[in-house]
């Protein structure tokens, strides 16, 4: 698993913890935002593929 999915599921376990048990200020939301993006955006990261270097859209002339 890619360190930067834990950690986005671990600002989720965060906010939640935090937003059931406090009054959750605005920071706490935060890490809402912050964690499903991290987990979106490292979800889309690891499914594209590589592009060779050969295969260049520059190199093909």
């Amino acid at each position: 698993m890619d360190l930067g999915i834990i950690a986005a599921v671990a600002m989720l376990a965060v906010w939640a913890f935090a937003t059931f048990t406090t009054e959750a200020s605005g920071w706490v939301h935060a890490l809402l935002t912050a964690g499903v993006f991290l987990l979106i955006w490292r979800i889309v990261v690891r499914s594209t593929p590589d592009v060779p270097a050969d295969d260049s859209p520059s190199k093909k002339k």
